[in-house]
């Protein structure tokens, strides 16, 4: 059984203010997008393609992959401007495995333990993706600032990655959105995730697998000292 993961890290991080993306910032002395590398290099994962931003390919081969001897990236690719883009070429740049799993670059927290639970449940389901349940209640809202409707807190999820899919199913998918992203472009259709991927053009559901440890995405400068003192406190246990 061959296992690979992608892992992106093409985008801008506007959010975070300033000219340097946030997947190449500062965190606890090695760029942010190192943690997430460093993980899979520590799994079972066999494979890694990392999917950067156009131009970008030298520097995160020399200032990442070499600099902190990260074997196991074998491949790394530039992007496009979409989410989706960037998945499409990493799929596209894989060999071809059973299982592969699909990782935000800026979540340096992701942890052996999630890895492990979604390589349980893809084996059993086909697509799996870790999650948490909604602490706070959500509001839908009507399109103009106004509440709409209260969904049922105890089933809604916030979405995290890894999402892991069995290979030959996703990147099925995947060439379906890609052969059909003009029109969805027209209708309107955001595609924010690959689980939505998996269900529009696969019929798949993933499993949600709860996450119980912290896995936030960097996003805001907040996060970056949030992220800093969970390393610092793994570090000292």
């Amino acid at each position: 059984m061959k296992v690979d993961a992608i892992v992106l890290a093409g985008g801008k991080g506007r959010r975070m203010g300033g000219s340097t993306p946030k997947q190449y910032l500062d965190l606890c002395g090695k760029p942010v997008l190192y943690y997430s590398l460093k993980a899979f290099e520590d799994s079972f994962i066999d494979n890694v393609t990392l999917v950067c931003g156009e131009g970008e390919e030298d520097y995160c081969r020399k200032e990442i992959v070499i600099k902190y001897g990260l074997t196991k990236v074998n491949k790394i690719v530039a992007g496009g401007k979409e989410r989706y883009d960037s998945v499409y070429a990493g799929l596209m740049a894989d060999n071809g495995c059973n299982y592969v799993y699909i990782h935000d670059g800026a979540r340096p927290l992701v942890t052996q333990y999630i890895l492990e639970r979604l390589q349980h449940y893809v084996e059993k389901y086909g697509a799996a993706v870790a999650a948490s349940p909604a602490k706070d209640t959500i509001k839908i809202d009507n399109g103009d600032g106004f509440i709409k409707s209260t969904p049922d807190r105890s089933s809604v999820w916030l979405m995290q990655t890894p999402q892991v899919f069995e290979y030959p199913l996703i990147r099925d998918a995947y060439q379906k959105l890609m052969d059909s992203k003009d029109r969805l472009k027209q209708a309107g259709v955001s595609v924010t995730d690959d689980t939505m991927v998996a269900k529009m053009f696969g019929d798949v559901d993933a499993r949600l697998v709860e996450n119980p440890e912290s896995n936030l995405k960097i996003t805001t400068p907040e996060d970056m000292i949030i992220a800093e003192a969970l390393l610092r406190k793994k570090e000292e246990n």
